[in-house]
C-alpha cells in the first residue's frame, strides 16, 4: 500500500519518517522562556513530590515552602490577592487609627457643644426674672464685688392644701420674708451676712412698684415689714437705706420650691447638733450625721421656738443648710449627671424669682460662693446686734455695721464679728 498518512511521504521526507528511516527520529527542542538568567553549569534535580495527599503551599513574601516548587525568589504576593499591606490577604490598607480618633474627638465635642447650648437656652427661658430694681429709689454707689440679697418666701405657691398639711406651712393669704441674707462675692474671700427679719429699721419712702404712687417713711418697723408693704423692690430699698450697700441682684424663693430642690438633688446631709422636735415647724431630728428630705429641711431652716437664740439662731441654720445645699447641688454626682442635673435646674427654675438683670452666670456665681463658703473660703455671720428693741426687735450695732458695710464695698477681708 502506498496510501500514508497525512504528513508522511513515502520517500521518508516530512513529519515521521516511518519505518524507512534507519532509527527513530530525534527530539525537537523548544525554546524555554526564563525569568532571569540560570547559572551556569547542570540544571539542579528537581525537588522531590510531596507527600501523598499533601497540598502544595503558596508562597509568601519572605517565605519558602519546599513543596511549593519554588526556586527561593519572592515576588512579594500571596495567592488570590496583592502585596500584602498591613498583613491584610486582600491588599487592603490597614486602617488609620488617627484619623478616626480625631473624628470621634470633633464629634464628641460638637455633641457636647450643642447639648451646652441648648441647656443654656432652656435654662435661661425657665429662670423667672419678675422684679425691677430700676425703680428703686436713691440708690447708693456701686462698690467692689457682687452683691446678692438672697430672700426666703413663706410663698405658699404650687402648694396644695395636703402639701401645705405635710409641710406645717399653715394657709396665710399672701407672702412674708421668712429669711433674709447678703452674700457678698469678691476677689477676698465670699461673705455671707444674715439679715434677722426681726431687725428694728427705718422703712423710707418709696414708690409704688405696681402703683406707681409714692408713700413717705413709716418709721422704724421690723425688716420683714418693708417686704409686707411692696415686695421685693422696697425690701431691696430698705437695706439699701439701712446699710449703705448697693444690691446689684436678687433672688427669691418659697416653701414649696425649697423642698422640691432638696428632694431633686436626693436630700441634703447635715450634722445635727442636737435632738430637735417642735411643733410649729413640723421638726423632728434626732442628733447626728443625716441626709435631710425637702421637708425636714424645710422645718429645719423654719424653726425659731425651742432655740435658745431665737431668730439669731434659726438665721445661723439657714446659712449652714443654705451653703451646704449649694455644695450638693455643685457637686460632681450632680453636675455631671444628667438624670440628676435636669430635675434639679427645673426644680430651682420653676420656683426662684430673680432681677431683671439676673444672668444664668450671676446664678451660677452664687451658687458657687455659697458653696465656696461651705469648703471654709469665706465667711458666714449675722448683722452685728446691740440688743433688744421695741416690739421683740433687734437693734443693729451700728459702729460695726458701717466698719463691716466699708469693708464689703473695698472688697476688703471682713474683720468685723458678730
Amino acid at each position: 500500500m502506498t496510501d500514508w498518512p497525512q504528513g508522511r511521504t513515502a520517500d521518508g521526507d516530512g513529519y515521521g519518517r516511518g519505518g524507512a528511516m534507519p532509527g527513530p527520529e530525534p527530539t525537537r527542542r523548544m525554546p524555554h522562556m526564563r525569568r532571569g538568567a540560570q547559572p551556569a553549569g547542570p540544571t539542579p534535580p528537581p525537588p522531590p513530590a510531596p507527600p501523598y495527599g499533601r497540598v502544595p503551599a503558596q508562597q509568601s513574601q519572605g517565605y519558602d515552602d519546599p513543596y511549593a516548587g519554588g526556586d527561593g525568589y519572592n515576588t512579594g504576593q500571596v495567592y488570590g490577592g496583592g502585596g500584602g499591606h498591613g498583613g491584610d490577604p486582600y491588599g487592603r490598607p490597614a486602617p488609620d487609627w488617627g484619623r478616626r480618633v480625631k473624628r470621634g474627638l470633633v464629634t464628641l465635642v460638637l455633641v457636647a457643644l450643642v447639648v451646652s447650648v441648648g441647656t443654656y437656652f432652656w435654662a435661661d427661658s425657665k429662670l423667672r426674672r419678675e422684679v425691677d430694681l430700676s425703680i428703686v429709689k436713691d440708690r447708693p454707689e456701686a462698690g467692689e464685688g457682687t452683691n446678692y440679697l438672697i430672700v426666703g418666701s413663706d410663698s405658699r405657691e404650687g402648694l396644695s392644701a395636703e402639701d401645705q398639711k405635710r409641710l406645717h406651712t399653715g394657709r396665710v393669704e399672701g407672702k412674708r420674708t421668712d429669711s433674709m441674707m447678703i452674700l457678698h462675692v469678691g476677689d477676698n474671700g465670699n461673705t455671707m451676712v444674715s439679715l434677722p427679719r426681726d431687725s428694728y429699721v427705718t422703712i423710707p419712702d418709696f414708690t409704688g412698684s405696681e402703683s406707681g404712687k409714692d408713700f413717705p417713711a413709716s418709721g422704724p418697723a421690723k425688716l420683714n415689714a418693708s417686704y409686707s408693704k411692696d415686695g421685693a423692690p422696697l425690701l431691696v430699698r430698705t437695706v439699701e437705706f439701712n446699710t449703705g450697700l448697693k444690691i446689684d441682684h436678687y433672688a427669691e424663693i418659697g416653701f414649696g420650691g425649697f423642698a422640691e430642690i432638696v428632694d431633686a438633688v436626693g436630700g441634703v446631709e447635715m450634722d445635727i447638733p442636737r435632738d430637735l422636735k417642735e411643733k410649729n415647724s413640723g421638726i423632728d431630728l434626732k442628733k447626728g450625721r443625716q441626709t435631710l428630705d425637702g421637708e425636714q429641711a424645710l422645718a429645719f431652716v423654719r424653726q425659731r421656738y425651742g432655740l435658745a437664740g431665737g431668730d439669731l439662731d434659726r438665721t445661723k441654720n439657714q446659712q449652714k443648710f443654705l451653703a451646704a445645699l449649694a455644695s450638693q447641688t455643685a457637686s460632681p454626682s450632680t453636675v455631671l449627671n444628667p438624670f440628676k442635673l435636669y430635675p434639679v435646674m427645673g426644680a430651682g427654675l420653676d420656683t426662684l424669682i430673680v432681677d431683671e438683670d439676673m444672668s444664668l452666670f450671676d446664678l451660677a456665681s452664687m451658687f458657687w460662693a455659697m458653696k465656696d463658703i461651705t469648703g471654709g473660703g469665706g465667711k458666714q455671720m449675722n448683722m452685728p446686734i446691740a440688743g433688744s428693741a421695741p416690739g421683740g426687735s433687734l437693734r443693729w450695732d451700728m459702729p460695726k455695721v458701717k466698719q463691716l458695710v466699708s469693708e464689703l464695698k473695698n472688697d476688703e477681708p471682713v474683720t468685723v464679728s458678730e
